[in-house]
């Protein structure tokens, strides 16, 4: 498995932090790494909600929530051949606001060689995120 974080401290409750997390169809206006995310089916944010995810340089992505803590953190899957990507947010109380976290896990047979060939592109934009993230709720 492959793992990339980026984590930022951000001067806001958490309880606001996770809010525009998971207000994910906003995402592109504070992050130049979305480009659009359409939610699939409606209903709430939870546990089996879906998303396709547009980013510049990638192919789009079908992601569905495989866990959610409210007002904490959630986790959701995209999958491709030889290929099983998790994105984890996170937002934890800490001093005066809340420690914000963004990242992946790469898993599966090719997960070597396409971490290796996205590393780049992949720490840009958990960093662009972590900084939106933050511009956005504070």
């Amino acid at each position: 498995m492959r793992t990339f974080r980026r984590s930022v401290e951000i001067i806001a409750p958490p309880e606001r932090v996770f809010a525009v997390m998971q207000d994910v169809e906003r995402w592109h206006e504070w992050t130049p790494s979305i480009t659009r995310i359409r939610r699939l089916g409606g209903g709430p944010f939870d546990v089996g909600a879906r998303a396709l995810v547009r980013q510049p340089k990638f192919p789009p992505a079908l992601w569905t929530v495989t866990d959610i803590q409210p007002g904490r953190s959630f986790t959701w899957v995209s999958r491709a051949p030889g290929l099983r990507v998790t994105g984890v947010h996170t937002a934890a109380p800490s001093g005066a606001g809340t420690l914000a976290t963004v990242g992946i896990d790469i898993e599966g047979l090719f997960a070597g060689p396409w971490a290796r060939l996205t590393r780049a592109i992949t720490e840009r934009y958990l960093e662009l995120e972590a900084r939106g993230l933050k511009a956005r709720c504070e």
